[in-house]
């Protein structure tokens, strides 16, 4: 039974780190390239798609690697697992401080009323964004290590 949670909770968050890792690296590029301001009403569309999905991933992915560190405590890699969780809690509390705050004006924007520095808003959206990749990239990367 623990293989099985440890195999769908790496699914889990090895998918939820595609997505964001192609958002980053792929839709961000692709949004920016467009031109004048189709960008941003890419870019607001994506959050609201996604920031409406994206919360409910990450906290199951959280709840699912906290089963996996309590079902496993006594076995090798739980320390792994549990340096995962905390590294997804840094990647949420990021969220909820940093980007979270920007999307939700993005998304509300439109070409009446978006302010001047849009354009900075969104960049700055895009290097935290950076960041919280790195975040659960490295929290993948544990739980794919404490599978060995």
């Amino acid at each position: 039974m623990l293989d099985a949670l440890e195999v769908v909770t790496t699914v889990v968050v090895g998918l939820m780190v595609g997505v964001e890792f192609s958002v980053a690296f792929i839709m961000n590029r692709i949004l920016d390239a467009l031109p004048e301001d189709s960008g941003q009403l890419g870019h607001a569309h994506g959050g609201r798609m996604l920031g409406a999905l994206m919360p409910f991933w990450y906290m199951g992915s959280l709840v699912l690697i906290a089963i996996w560190a309590v079902a496993g405590w006594q076995h090798q890699g739980a320390g792994l697992v549990v340096t995962a969780a905390g590294l997804l809690i840094l990647s949420v509390v990021m969220s909820i401080l940093l980007l979270v705050p920007i999307n939700n004006r993005n998304k509300a924007w439109t070409p009446e009323n978006r302010p001047a520095d849009w354009k900075k808003q969104l960049n700055r959206w895009q290097r935290y964004h950076y960041i919280r990749v790195a975040v659960i990239v490295a929290a993948f990367t544990l739980l794919v290590a404490a599978l060995a």
